[in-house]
This record gives C-alpha cells, structure tokens and sequence, in this order.
C-alpha cells in the first residue's frame, strides 16, 4: 500500500511539475538595474517571477487596478488575467514577460546565462523621441576638440562603445 501511495505521489507530482515550468536563478536588467531572482519560473520563454520579485526588480506592483509603479498604472486585461498573474502554494506570480508584451516593451533573453534585459517601454520610448541631446564636448582622432551643438540642424550618426 505504501509503494503504491508514493508511487501515485510520484505520478502528481510528474503532472504538476511541467505546467509549473522550469525554476531557475535568473537574472533581470529592468531600468538598467540588474537584480538577481533566486527563484524565477521559466515556460516556453515566458518569465513568471514571485510578486515580491517583481516590486524588487522593477519596482511595479500588482493591485486591483492594475500594475502599477507610483502613480504610473497599467491595467491587465481581465479576460486574459491568467496569462499575467498565478497563484499556487509557493506564492503569487507573475509573467514579467506578457506584461513586456502588453506595455510594447522589448525583451532580450539569454538562455545560457539566464539573464533578461528589458528595453524601454512604448511610453518611455515616446518621451525620449521629444528630448533634445545634452550637449558634450570630445576630442576627434587628432585631438580637435568637437561640441555636438556644433552641428545642431544638421544630421548626426553618434557611435559608442564600453568594454563592460
């Protein structure tokens, strides 16, 4: 009798494991800020971080109206509501990447390392188009000392490089 109970045990757990998905120590880049996530849920490329994760890392919250950073408020779909939020012993859940989905928000993953970088979202992408370029001044190839308002109306292709 007791072989068979663990055996059926076995068998629940078996069932219960891969709807759950794969946990594993990730790595998230939010705001550029890199934050560590102990226990993260990974399922055909969908990242489901605990709620406590998800204020950790990128400091939004789940409420009833939504998710929400300070006044800053994305409502969630209800009739897709599962798809973003998940409940089970271990705790809440949430799929940080479907939120990136449903805010326009680009998501780089990198499997062997477990690490995701978030872009800016549509609306942070909207402000930086309006902004103007701050000023700076740096030294061409020879050493001639170059302002960017230097060349205010006319086109400017910037490259940058850090070694980090």
């Amino acid at each position: 009798m007791k072989d068979i109970f663990s055996g059926l045990l076995l068998l629940l757990l078996l069932t219960v494991l891969p709807a759950r998905g794969k946990e594993v120590r990730a790595t998230i880049v939010y705001d550029d800020v890199a934050s560590p996530i102990p226990n993260a849920r990974v399922d055909s490329s969908q990242l489901w971080i605990t709620t406590t994760d998800l204020k950790r890392a990128t400091r939004f919250e789940v409420k009833p109206q939504g998710v929400c950073r300070d006044e800053l408020c994305f409502p969630l779909p209800k009739a897709r509501l599962e798809e973003f939020v998940h409940k089970d012993s271990a705790g809440s859940w949430f799929n940080l990447t479907a939120f990136a989905q449903l805010v326009h928000q680009p998501v780089a993953h990198d499997e062997a390392m477990s690490a995701w970088y978030f872009g800016l979202r549509s609306d942070q992408r909207q402000i930086m188009n309006s902004l103007t370029a701050p000023n700076f001044t740096l030294p061409d190839i020879d050493g001639k000392m170059h302002s960017l308002s230097d060349f205010r109306g006319k086109k400017v292709f910037l490259v940058t490089w850090a070694s980090w």
